[in-house]
């Protein structure tokens, strides 16, 4: 009988992901076994959901040091909610909301955008230039990323992709935007009215690791552990 590639005898798995598993099973799997027999038993139940975005650098459970069970995690481009819209369409965002608040019952949504937000950026582009390229012939992207015209017109004047601080700015307010958002749904409005569900906005720098909150008061973002945030860098240099 031939030989197996290398890669059959790895599920087809690529070997970066298996070199991955192996260190997880000595390391995260040995010392949080029992954790996962728990989890497997009884189920989870975070208090918390995080919305990011699927951008790779921007990983919610290491941004946190959040261990399994520990966060409820929704991810996609621009870190987006839709609003409330009960129709028949397809609505994934919205049904990973409503588990979280209605059957996991989570205390906390955490709206989690990043600096160089390749989906912000994209729609700083488009609306510069409407002949931009569609990505594909559906372009969904593009048609998602519509959701961020509010947001743009907040900002005031043509977007402008070459500026950097434009681009910061607009992806403060689509932090704000997705807020906005999820206070259409009537679930949020009862249950933050009651104080059962807190809603977050933060913002994270792949640059430096900084990490901002939005005081909702004043609209402004917050530096978050800022003296830890300090100590890291300056531990880093050396």
């Amino acid at each position: 009988m031939a030989a197996e590639s290398s890669l059959e005898t790895m599920g087809g798995l690529p070997p970066h992901l298996v070199s991955g598993y192996e260190v997880f099973l000595t390391g995260r799997f040995r010392s949080d076994q029992e954790r996962f027999r728990s989890l497997a038993v009884k189920g989870q139940k975070p208090t918390t959901m995080v919305i990011g975005c699927c951008d790779s650098r921007v990983a919610p459970e290491a941004i946190f040091d959040a261990g399994p069970g520990e966060l409820f995690v929704l991810r996609n481009v621009a870190a987006l909610v839709p609003p409330y819209e009960p129709d028949d369409h397809f609505h994934g965002a919205s049904a990973a909301l409503e588990y979280a608040i209605m059957a996991l019952e989570v205390q906390h949504v955490v709206v989690l955008g990043h600096g160089q937000c390749g989906g912000v950026k994209a729609y700083a582009e488009m609306a510069a230039d409407p002949k931009t390229p569609r990505l594909s012939h559906s372009d969904f992207v593009g048609d998602w990323i519509k959701m961020l015209a509010p947001a743009a017109a907040r900002l005031g004047g043509a977007p402008n992709p070459g500026d950097a601080d434009y681009l910061r700015r607009f992806e403060f307010e689509t932090i704000k935007q997705t807020l906005i958002h999820l206070r259409s749904f009537p679930m949020v409005q009862v249950l933050e009215r009651r104080r059962f569900l807190h809603l977050h906005g933060a913002f994270f720098s792949v640059m430096d690791g900084r990490l901002l909150a939005l005081d909702e008061k004043s609209g402004e973002f917050l530096p978050v552990a800022e003296t830890s945030h300090a100590a890291a860098l300056e531990e880093a240099r050396f």
